[in-house]
């Protein structure tokens, strides 16, 4: 294949925005702000599930007081019976009845306050639990906001960047033989590099230096002949700087 020799030193301007474009994408898949982000969100979702706990122990414990407040209330219903039998005057069988059954009715009130106290207490702890889960579940969540903005706008200049190189990078290919751009995509394909400089008899893709034959055909190539580099098979360009 032959092109002008000012078009192939074209496609040096061409690789280098094709160069750049390849590093933006790669920061923009390497940005330290993604890990963080996956981080921060697995911590949320932990985080979530310990505010839920707490507010279940919450509504468990909740739950049992109110229970235990019924039940007590049930008992102080029934002493309060017992005592108005007393004063209405009853036999002595029933007085010891009811006595005895006050016993009783006292001592289980005692034991379901004590129980209700333990649960007062159970959710003095589960209020505090809870707060902390809160302010976890908060700090991650100000944390994602913040690694998100910073996400965000390094995005935006990533995007300026490509959509800035990527209209350098149409302008280049149209000025380009539609041969010479076909063989220099298709070297990239493959390669990641369609093009690279010959200088000082070093090709800069591969960075490998050319043995004497292969120097000696590049120097005895016509100046529009298309040349590859036989290390690594991008299109070598000849400037003044090959030291051919």
């Amino acid at each position: 294949m032959n092109a002008e020799p000012a078009a192939q030193r074209r496609l040096l301007d061409l690789a280098g925005a094709d160069a750049e474009l390849d590093r933006t994408a790669h920061r923009r898949r390497m940005l330290p702000e993604l890990t963080e982000i996956a981080d921060i969100e697995s911590q949320l979702q932990a985080r979530r599930d310990a505010v839920v706990a707490a507010d279940t122990a919450i509504s468990d414990i909740d739950r049992d007081s109110q229970r235990l407040e019924i039940e007590i209330e049930a008992v102080r219903a029934r002493e309060d019976r017992d005592r108005n039998l007393l004063r209405q005057g009853v036999g002595v069988r029933q007085v010891s009845d009811l006595e005895h059954e006050l016993d009783t009715l006292k001592r289980r009130q005692t034991v379901l306050e004590d129980e209700l106290l333990e649960l007062m207490e159970r959710r003095e702890t589960a209020d505090a639990d809870a707060a902390k889960a809160r302010e976890a579940l908060a700090s991650a969540e100000s944390q994602l906001a913040d690694t998100s903005a910073r996400r965000d706008a390094a995005f935006a200049e990533l995007d300026e960047i490509t959509q800035r190189r990527g209209a350098d990078r149409a302008r280049l290919a149209a000025g380009l033989p539609s041969d010479l751009l076909a063989l220099y995509d298709r070297i990239r394909a493959q390669k990641g590099t369609g093009a690279a400089l010959l200088r000082a008899r070093r090709c800069e893709s591969c960075r490998l230096e050319l043995d004497r034959s292969a120097l000696v055909k590049l120097r005895d190539a016509a100046p529009d002949e298309v040349l590859r580099c036989e290390e690594c098979g991008v299109v070598l360009v000849r400037t003044l700087e090959s030291g051919l």
